[in-house]
């Protein structure tokens, strides 16, 4: 399975991830390299805690993702 993650630049430092088609999860790591591997684990033990509890595992669709300039 493959999921899209978000990362973002921690304002102390480092970086951490959302992984929106799995509300909930996510992580963080000091490096970016260390926050893809840790959201990977957090993927893998978040899935594992659906199968545990016999939900369903989500499934991504296709999503597009962009950026917006507004006047403020």
């Amino acid at each position: 399975m493959e999921y899209t993650i978000i990362v973002y630049e921690a304002e102390e430092g480092g970086y951490w991830t959302k992984v929106p088609a799995l509300p909930g999860c996510g992580s963080q790591g000091e490096t970016f390299d260390e926050a893809l591997a840790n959201t990977r684990e957090a993927i893998e033990s978040h899935i594992l805690a659906l199968r545990e509890d016999g939900q369903e595992i989500p499934v991504e669709l296709s999503s597009m993702y962009g950026k917006v300039k507004v006047a403020v």
